[in-house]
């Protein structure tokens, strides 16, 4: 069965084997079911049912709902996608009830519909995932205590800061990710269903009331719109794509740090691979897949924007492309946090070896030039004062302590600045590196932390809306 059998005769089995989407779409069974009760109650309202037709409806839909879920659901070669197959088994269990199922309603805004609500639930989901990992740097960071290591830049060696600020670093730009990703949750918080195809009804449908059934905040507000746009796609997959990206970094930045180069972290047995070949090793293999798995998130971001630049209005098929990304973009995060997450909670950090590594002399470079501007010398001067010194200590093979003693513009005051763990302290300014500003910081991302958490349950809270219609209505049914 076909849903246009009555205009088109037989479809080539080519056709149905290229356009079908129930391998991959059958994720959104449940948010169909859902989006189809919230419909069926809203003929009712509208009286284009009677109350006797929309009981005879929602409990075909529940007993579909059963079935899927026991795995007993028996999907058949004419079920070109979830729509088709849950329809096609309503009107088997209730009859000629089961053809008004579809009535005022198109695939166009009903596919719309079902993928909001998955794509909201879903990003929900990654955002409580967030918080747990924010919670693993934060429990980590505290550990870190006083440890330090060095900061770089260019991958150089440029200045020491503690653990806790770089762990921290990684915390507030998860808060970034999470603001994104509850930001797309509000801008997708609107009910595409009663567009119809692209133009409404002539039935006297209830969108607004469909959108409250559903725990929308509101409803569509120009049907052309409504079943075209794909921006909430678009931008989930950009705040996926952006999330991988951060934790591809923290995954580089632990490839660098359990190499025996930089010896900076052991990682856990658990959260580590060995090799088919050489005994010895021990792989950062979910470090590494993290960072890969950016690039195939940005490809998806690429793939969907490429998809929609020349779509005319209002609905092309072309827009059946939208889902495998985004569900493959969800799969692929969805497994990476608690991976890098497991990583991170077990990972020992060698301090000492992160210490030795931030207490060379250079390491104070910067130290020596503000000192000298806090006895009136122009940055510039000092700057090249104390430049000069690194590059003769480095050329000639002189220890740097040696050679800022005999400076005239330092001297022996001067020489505690190069004493081991001295520099770090010295970073006072607010959101810096050093004990005192890491503190402040340190209160301030947990009372954003707190925050965020609250946000995200309450998201989640509204969104449980539709839930609880749904057992409304099938207590009644």
């Amino acid at each position: 069965m076909t849903l246009w059998e009555g205009r088109l005769g037989g479809t080539a089995d080519e056709v149905m084997a290229f356009t079908a989407s129930l391998a991959y779409d059958r994720r959104l069974a449940a948010d169909d079911l859902a989006g189809s009760r919230a419909h069926v109650r809203g003929l009712q309202r509208a009286g284009v049912l009677e109350s006797g037709e929309s009981a005879v409806l929602l409990t075909a839909l529940n007993r579909v709902e059963e079935e899927l879920a026991s795995g007993i659901f028996v999907f058949q070669a004419g079920d070109e996608d979830i729509h088709t197959a849950v329809e096609r088994r309503v009107t088997e269990l209730a009859g000629d009830v089961g053809a008004k199922l579809h009535t005022g309603r198109s695939r166009n805004d009903q596919i719309a519909t079902d993928l909001r609500l998955y794509t909201r639930r879903e990003l929900l989901a990654v955002g409580a995932a967030i918080i747990e990992l924010q919670d693993t740097l934060l429990h980590r960071a505290v550990e870190a205590g006083d440890a330090y290591l060095p900061g770089y830049t260019h991958l150089q060696r440029a200045q020491p800061v503690l653990l806790t600020h770089h762990l921290l670093a990684h915390g507030w730009a998860l808060a970034r990710d999470l603001d994104r990703v509850l930001h797309s949750v509000v801008r997708m918080d609107v009910s595409p269903l009663g567009a119809g195809a692209l133009a409404g009804s002539s039935l006297a449908l209830d969108p607004d009331g469909v959108a409250e059934d559903l725990g929308f905040g509101s409803r569509f507000e120009n049907s052309l719109d409504a079943v075209s746009d794909r921006d909430f796609v678009a931008e989930s997959l950009f705040d996926l794509a952006l999330l991988g990206v951060h934790l591809s970094r923290l995954g580089e930045e632990f490839v660098l740090w359990s190499s025996e180069e930089f010896g900076f972290v052991v990682l856990d047995d658990a959260y580590a691979t060995g090799s088919s070949m050489l005994p010895q090793k021990k792989n950062p293999d979910v470090a590494e897949l993290a960072r890969a798995k950016a690039g195939r998130l940005i490809g998806h971001v690429a793939g969907i924007l490429a998809t929609l630049k020349g779509l005319p209005l209002a609905y092309n098929r072309d827009l059946q492309e939208d889902k495998e990304p985004l569900f493959d973009a969800f799969d692929q995060i969805k497994r990476a946090l608690p991976a890098v997450m497991g990583m991170l909670g077990t990972a020992h950090f060698d301090t000492d070896r992160m210490r030795s590594a931030a207490d060379g002399p250079a390491a104070a470079a910067v130290d020596l030039a503000e000192w000298l501007v806090e006895r009136g010398m122009p940055f510039r001067q000092a700057h090249a004062v104390v430049g000069s010194l690194v590059r003769d200590s480095v050329q000639r093979g002189v220890p740097l302590s040696e050679l800022v003693q005999a400076n005239p513009h330092l001297g022996t005051d001067a020489l505690g600045l190069l004493e081991p763990g001295v520099a770090v302290t010295r970073r006072t300014s607010p959101g810096g590196a050093g004990p005192k500003p890491v503190a402040v910081q340190m209160e301030r991302f947990r009372h954003r932390l707190d925050l965020d958490r609250q946000r995200v349950s309450h998201s989640a809270a509204a969104a449980h809306v539709m839930g609880s219609a749904d057992d409304v209505a099938r207590s009644e049914a």
